[in-house]
């Protein structure tokens, strides 16, 4: 195992992002992934889910006076080195997070949140112009998977030219960089004749494809919110944007191969798959 070097105090990444009761995805996903990789992660509650392996039974937002009271009482006492966003739900807790994230000098990950993994919306239809006019502006990488390029752009992804016009019309809404996440593309083979999993990150000039086996594993609950967060904690641990998208996909690749049942439904990736791999 490649040995990791964590830095001490550890950099704070904050998530805002919705709870999920399952403790696969969400604000439970995002914790577990900063606490893997080395920083100390912090939560902002927008919501509240009963959600387990088979689906998302109920979903309550909470107030924007709540959301924005607990941004305030972790910036302003302990400080952030990056931000992640996930479920924000109503347009007006996504107009209140965009609000708060330009007022912070800290690199900005926005997980454009807006169907679950059991395709339940996460995410009310009038929020989606706030998404794309306020939200989406505000940050340093825009990690939308394809299913929420088509929800928010109107473009198809059928294959790879389909992910730069993707990209392309992601960038036009205003962040620095866009991944855009191939996860759900189907007949993807790399160069040695094995399926891939294919995400695209450009900055408009520079393109990057990050390539990874493609596992045969069900089980991949939370996938999203766990890239997205790793991607937060690179930044915060002083990578380039291209660095820590990279480190974030081995990350998460691993994840996916280890992850594991849980209930009846789809279980989570594995959080800890570096620990558990040593204790074997």
């Amino acid at each position: 195992m490649q040995s990791l070097s964590f830095p001490f105090p550890a950099p704070r990444v904050l998530t805002v992002a919705g709870s999920d009761s399952g403790g696969g995805a969400g604000i439970q996903a995002d914790l577990k992934t900063m606490l893997a990789l080395g920083v100390h992660g912090m939560s902002v509650l927008t919501a509240v889910t009963a959600q387990n392996s088979l689906g998302v039974q109920g979903a309550w937002e909470l107030p924007v006076e709540a959301v924005r009271a607990q941004y305030r009482s972790v910036v302003d006492d302990i400080g952030v080195q990056a931000v992640k966003t996930g479920m924000l739900a109503s347009a007006p807790l996504v107009e209140t997070v965009a609000e708060l994230l330009a007022g912070t000098d800290a690199p900005v990950v926005v997980d454009p949140v807006g169907i679950s993994k059991h395709g339940d919306s996460l995410l009310a239809a009038s929020a989606l112009d706030s998404v794309r006019t306020k939200l989406l502006p505000t940050a340093t990488v825009a990690t939308p998977n394809l299913d929420e390029v088509t929800q928010l752009t109107g473009v198809v992804v059928e294959d790879e030219n389909g992910m730069r016009r993707a990209a392309d019309a992601v960038l036009g809404f205003g962040p620095r960089w866009a991944l855009i996440k191939g996860g759900h593309l189907a007949g993807d083979t790399g160069r040695a004749g094995g399926s891939q999993a294919v995400d695209l990150l450009t900055d408009g000039t520079e393109e990057h494809w990050l390539r990874a086996p493609r596992y045969d594993n069900r089980h991949t609950h939370g996938t999203g919110c766990t890239l997205a967060s790793a991607v937060a904690s690179g930044l915060a641990r002083g990578m380039d944007v291209p660095e820590a998208v990279r480190a974030a996909k081995e990350y998460v690749t691993g994840a996916i191969a280890a992850g594991f049942p849980l209930g009846a439904g789809i279980g989570p990736v594995d959080h800890a798959w570096r620990f558990r791999r040593t204790l074997r």
